[in-house]
């Protein structure tokens, strides 16, 4: 649509003919965006993530943040509700997005140039009023959220009733927002705990199991040293992941040993470079180098 098109009195009452259908349209009131997290959720009174609060996710690289903000989307999609992720660090990989049970043509991913917009751009997001969930990622971007920002979030998500899930690095929190400090414990799972609130509840926590986070891709395994204990342990009926070399390979390596001369033949003491000093380059190669 050129610029002529859009400015006509016919196409400006189409969209506004648009805009009112749309408006009258019957909305399912949603208030809570349940994870699935079962262990996660219940760390909120609502027994999910409250929509018109803002939420921050504090802590170190793969603690699990990004997947904990991934399965608020995932909600809000299956809710038949549009998101928006606010990329501060442009490292959002829509595949894996998808495998976590996002739906992306319900995704809205906006990757502003300057670092000084992004707070900005979630603002303007949450009091759009579009979105069930916005995700602002602030890791990796040397941007600390001031207190000020802050309420300017806050706000903006009670506003549009939107929920807001914040990510920051370990070394630069948010100001002013309920937080919870996520940690990696091994292989076992993912510590969350309720370290900022206004409604009380501080301390609370939760042990969730990567399998619970991850699902559908099965439990962790880390394999020690001989003798020493696996965990978890492996079920009767797991298959056995143990190396072997296919039978042609073991044939194919037994041909070209057969073909390779031994080092016998060579005699010992002959190996240059192991059993005796390598040639000089310059007489091998003539008086005229030096």
């Amino acid at each position: 649509m050129d610029g002529a098109a859009a400015k006509s009195p016919a196409v400006v009452e189409r969209l506004r003919e648009e805009i009112r259908r749309l408006q009258a349209a019957p909305r399912s009131y949603l208030a809570v965006l349940r994870t699935g997290v079962k262990a996660f959720d219940a760390l909120f009174p609502e027994g999910g993530l409250p929509l018109g609060a803002a939420v921050e996710l504090w802590g170190e690289a793969a603690s699990g943040r990004t997947s904990l903000a991934l399965r608020a989307v995932a909600a809000a999609g299956r809710e038949q509700r549009l998101s928006a992720w606010v990329d501060g660090p442009r490292e959002l990989y829509p595949p894996a997005a998808s495998a976590l049970g996002v739906d992306l043509s319900r995704l809205l991913i906006v990757r502003p140039q300057a670092p000084g917009k992004l707070v900005w751009t979630a603002v303007q997001l949450l009091r759009s009023g579009a979105f069930a969930c916005v995700v602002l990622d602030l890791t990796h971007t040397g941007v600390r959220l001031q207190l000020s920002e802050g309420r300017k979030l806050q706000d903006a998500a009670q506003k549009g009733g939107t929920l807001l899930v914040l990510l920051t690095p370990k070394n630069a929190p948010g100001d002013g927002l309920m937080r919870l400090a996520t940690e990696a414990e091994g292989v076992t799972g993912l510590k969350v705990e309720l370290v900022r609130s206004r409604r009380g509840a501080i301390g609370r926590r939760a042990l969730i199991r990567w399998d619970a986070l991850y699902p559908g891709r099965g439990p962790v395994y880390r394999y020690e040293a001989p003798g020493t204990k696996i965990w978890p342990p492996p079920a009767a009926d797991a298959p056995d992941l143990s190396f072997e070399r296919p039978k042609s390979w073991r044939e194919r390596n037994e041909s070209v040993r057969h073909r390779v001369m031994p080092c016998s033949v060579l005699g010992a003491g002959d190996r240059p470079g192991r059993d005796r000093p390598l040639p000089s380059l310059g007489r091998e190669m003539g008086a005229g180098v030096h």
